[in-house]
């Protein structure tokens, strides 16, 4: 729905736009990506459990699932992976219960309210902490 639901707090780029940018700037970073999207929590679920294996970093928006997703938690924390978790909107400036995040607890680092480029920010944030780990 991205470019279509609430375009003045989540901006007019859509999901294909932002895939585009990402593998642009994944291309700048020689990192290789694998840009995926889902509005299941259990396959979520299931694709950061095969991360731990097949990636040596994720870049999550886990949206919503954010703030209520014990099970997106517990299988981040057992990717025993660098995590970057990224929204498009500011969580702080929004509604109260935007303001805990479940993800945020097993994130490296955390990047909010700066739409698109927020996505490039933790392209490039990944790339330096998998560089430090080599």
């Amino acid at each position: 729905m991205l470019g279509v639901r609430q375009p003045e707090i989540y901006g007019r780029d859509t999901l294909a736009d932002i895939e585009q940018a990402c593998a642009d700037e994944a291309e700048q970073l020689e990192l290789e990506i694998d840009f995926r999207q889902s509005n299941h929590e259990g396959e979520l679920v299931t694709w950061i459990q095969e991360a731990r294996t097949a990636h040596d970093g994720i870049v999550v928006n886990a949206g919503a699932y954010s703030h209520t997703s014990v099970a997106i938690l517990d299988a981040l924390n057992a990717a025993e992976l660098p995590v970057i978790e990224v929204h498009l909107s500011n969580i702080f400036r929004r509604d109260a219960f935007r303001h805990h995040s479940y993800v945020s607890l097993a994130a490296t680092g955390v990047v909010c309210g700066l739409g698109v480029h927020g996505y490039l920010l933790a392209l490039q944030a990944m790339a330096r902490l998998l560089e430090t780990d080599r």
